[in-house]
């Protein structure tokens, strides 16, 4: 009988892994995009556009959810699953990110982290301990530890010193929820900003500690894509391997191939829906800007090999008319294009990894989207 936390390995393709991961709501086949549900909700579409997209799992925020409304609200209608009406698996980020995001509003100690509200300006405190509590109440099927996301550029000694702290952080986050003790997963996170050695110190610590899974974060903070990839390649292979490892918030075509390819199983990123929204559609012929004029009379499909709802129903004219026009039409079908495009490229990845031909299915997006830069 499975249980919370299983992770098995079905194929290999070099360090690319084909694999399987059983949480309290459904199994999530590996690799894995997960769309952004801020706030419990992926902005324009509902749950079962979602699906229809070919959604498994969704990623919530700790640090939105607890503004508002709030995780005890949402827990006393039944936890996130019960109030956003989504049945599937749902992992929430611990705030980490944003409270670093809110550097002028933030206070930093041993035991976590004051920060003001950018809503109205309210003071709160996240501790390890806070940030479990709140992810308890929310019933989200994987759990994040509070973290400190150290800024691009950030000095070695501040840097090595933060990595430490994150560690202590994450252990206590663990202890406030020992392992097995209930159904919900608990991640770890490693740190190290861009010095390979921190990295490598930041896995050592957290290794040590029992946790579910484990995640790269601190990337995708200001610094190019040669010195991310340099990062994610060193690191992700070094991950545990017989645990789930996730790359937070990296989320090009491009950046999903690079890290599956380097061993990474999970991806999470707002590009898809953000880009969707200001009218950048991914499309296996390439990026299209469908406001643009060309595409006022165009009655093609805006992706002629593309299964979603937008392209089998409608022209690039008329995605081009609901955007100029600003019609809401426009940010739901944009939306359920680009995410059907990034979890359509997840599944491919599923298969090529299988069939031992990850290498090739890079190769033909990299022909579209440009190759993967190359350290320097």
């Amino acid at each position: 009988m499975t249980r919370p936390g299983e992770f098995t390995i079905l194929a290999r393709d070099g360090q690319a892994r084909r694999a399987s991961l059983v949480t309290a709501h459904g199994v999530v086949q590996t690799p894995a995009f997960m769309p952004v549900g801020t706030v419990g909700s992926v902005k324009s579409v509902c749950p079962r556009d979602l699906k229809e997209a070919g959604t498994q799992i969704l990623l919530g925020n700790t640090y939105h959810l607890y503004l508002r409304p709030g995780d005890e609200l949402v827990a006393r209608r039944g936890g996130l699953h019960e109030f956003m009406g989504w049945d599937g698996p749902i992992l929430t980020d611990s705030g980490g990110f944003q409270v670093f995001s809110l550097q002028d509003i933030r206070r930093i100690s041993e035991e976590g982290v004051e920060f003001r509200s950018h809503i109205d300006g309210s003071k709160h405190f996240f501790s390890s301990e806070k940030v479990v509590s709140i992810q308890r109440n929310l019933g989200s099927d994987i759990m994040m530890v509070l973290d400190e996301c150290v800024a691009f550029g950030a000095d070695r000694e501040y840097t090595a010193r933060s990595l430490e702290l994150t560690t202590r952080w994450a252990r206590r986050c663990r202890e406030a929820y020992p392992k097995g003790s209930g159904d919900q997963l608990l991640f770890g996170i490693t740190q190290g900003g861009f010095h390979l050695d921190l990295r490598e110190r930041s896995l050592a610590q957290l290794a040590e500690i029992p946790f579910d899974g484990f995640a790269i974060g601190g990337l995708s903070v200001g610094e190019s894509t040669a010195e991310m990839y340099s990062i994610l390649r060193h690191i992700a292979p070094m991950l545990p391997a017989d645990k789930p490892r996730y790359l937070m918030g990296v989320g090009t075509p491009m950046d999903i191939l690079t890290g599956i390819e380097a061993g990474v199983d999970m991806f999470d990123c707002v590009l898809p829906t953000r880009n969707a929204r200001n009218g950048t559609l991914f499309t296996s012929l390439g990026k299209v800007n469908i406001k643009r004029a060309e595409y006022r009379e165009d009655d093609g499909p805006l992706d002629p090999a593309c299964r979603c709802y937008a392209c089998t129903h409608f022209s690039r004219a008329y995605l081009r008319h609901l955007y100029v026009s600003r019609e809401l039409l426009s940010y739901r079908l944009n939306t359920i294009h680009n995410l059907t495009f990034f979890l359509d490229l997840a599944a491919q990845a599923r298969e090529a990894v299988e069939q031992g031909r990850l290498a090739e299915l890079k190769a033909r997006y990299e022909a579209v989207y440009g190759p993967a830069e190359e350290p320097a």
